[in-house]
């Protein structure tokens, strides 16, 4: 069977050649091009869908930030979960994530929500679905992209050691099943969406990984964006 070509970064490639091979990766793009013929609006942008990987080489991931589907309104989604680009304003998700990383680190809340300085870290930003209709959330969240992201949290477990996975919310939780948690770290707490109360605050996770890095030799992340 000939590869499949996609426009990502070169050791992902290598590490998903084979879901890109299969039948449900292609089923995913032809969705996603008729759906553009019927005159909708997809978001991320094409180029950014796999912007994650893109930032982060498989090799250098040492923590990874699950979240489940990208924004759906203009202009927010860039292919990172959590993140939005400089010109948006921050969602309220990120709001109070912003407000546990002040409370555990010292953090300077930013007037901006653009994570790209993690990913440029090995903080690996993924979203379960990797696309999403215009203003109508969790829409691509049957068209197989569960497939392909359950199959890198598997690849991640499997070709690294000592991740640590930050796993928010039942549905990111739900992802633990792919981690080796004999060769990885894995810490969990409630979402942090504002309708899930503030049950995420005071869960310490960004000095915890942090403490965590710093056991096995490893550089820690500046969380400061």
């Amino acid at each position: 069977m000939s590869k499949t070509t996609v426009q990502i970064e070169e050791s992902w490639k290598e590490a998903l050649q084979e879901e890109f091979d299969q039948p449900y990766f292609a089923a995913i793009k032809q969705f996603l091009v008729n759906e553009k013929q019927a005159g909708k609006t997809i978001y991320p942008p094409g180029k950014l869908i796999f912007n994650a990987f893109n930032t982060t080489p498989i090799a250098d991931v040492k923590v990874v930030i699950l979240g489940q589907d990208p924004y759906h309104g203009p202009g927010q989604a860039m292919g990172l979960s959590f993140s939005v680009p400089k010109t948006e304003r921050v969602p309220a998700s990120l709001k109070n994530i912003y407000k546990e990383l002040a409370n555990d680190v010292g953090f300077s809340i930013p007037n901006h929500g653009d994570l790209s300085n993690w990913a440029s870290q090995g903080v690996f930003m993924l979203n379960a679905m990797l696309t999403v209709e215009h203003k109508k959330a969790g829409s691509h969240k049957k068209i197989g992209w569960q497939n392909f992201t359950n199959a890198v949290i598997k690849k991640i477990s499997e070709q690294q050691d000592g991740v640590v996975f930050l796993l928010w919310g039942n549905f990111a939780r739900s992802k633990k099943e792919f981690i080796d948690e004999m060769k990885h770290h894995v810490l969990e707490s409630v979402h942090p969406s504002p309708l899930a109360g503030n049950g995420f605050q005071g869960n310490k996770h960004f000095s915890k990984t942090n403490e965590l890095l710093i056991q096995q030799g490893k550089t820690p992340i500046d969380w400061q964006v």
